[in-house]
């Protein structure tokens, strides 16, 4: 019972404790998952996210569904899961029930507007951290580069990339022109 308590409370304290959805909570799922915890290694994190941005729901979600499935079933999954989204119910049913006292006022929409940007940056650290560990030869930088301008500025489907990049990536490897 104790590790399903710790499960539950890892994910809520990363629901609660950070803003600007699922790519906001990377760095800091990353952080207790791996490296505090070592439930995952930083390449099972990395499939994780991927395979979470290629499913329906929240990347977040879908992260602690299988961090939680990994460690303990399915009634792992289900505890983490539950423990990530358990703040953001309350917070939005309390958020709910004062918007309309408090959404005009300039001193929320300045607030909101310094949280947004410090999403931004949080979610570049997550890549650069990300990024690190995924850009390890020359075939991952192209892969990196054509998803990046794909998305940039051709606007692709998420699932698309990743299937692309995964085909890519599989199809290199399978005719060796990768040497590790």
């Amino acid at each position: 019972m104790k590790e399903f308590a710790d499960l539950f409370l890892t994910f809520a304290r990363i629901g609660g404790l950070t803003f600007g959805g699922g790519y906001a909570m990377l760095p800091m799922i990353q952080k207790e998952v791996v490296e505090k915890r070592n439930w995952a290694t930083e390449e099972e994190i990395m499939d994780y996210y991927a395979i979470g941005q290629c499913t329906p729901g929240v990347i977040a979600v879908n992260t602690a569904t299988f961090i939680g499935y990994k460690l303990k079933g399915i009634l792992g999954g289900m505890i983490a899961t539950l423990g990530v989204i358990f703040p953001s119910i309350v917070i939005i049913t309390i958020i709910a029930t004062f918007i309309k006292n408090f959404a005009d006022l300039e001193v929320v929409n300045q607030a909101f507007a310094g949280i947004r940007v410090c999403v931004c940056i949080l979610i570049v650290n997550a890549v650069i951290k990300l990024g690190k560990s995924s850009i390890i030869d020359t075939v991952s930088l192209l892969i990196f580069l054509l998803v990046f301008i794909a998305s940039a500025f051709f606007s692709i489907s998420p699932i698309i990339a990743v299937v692309v990049a995964g085909f890519i990536g599989w199809f290199v490897h399978w005719i060796g022109c990768v040497k590790k």
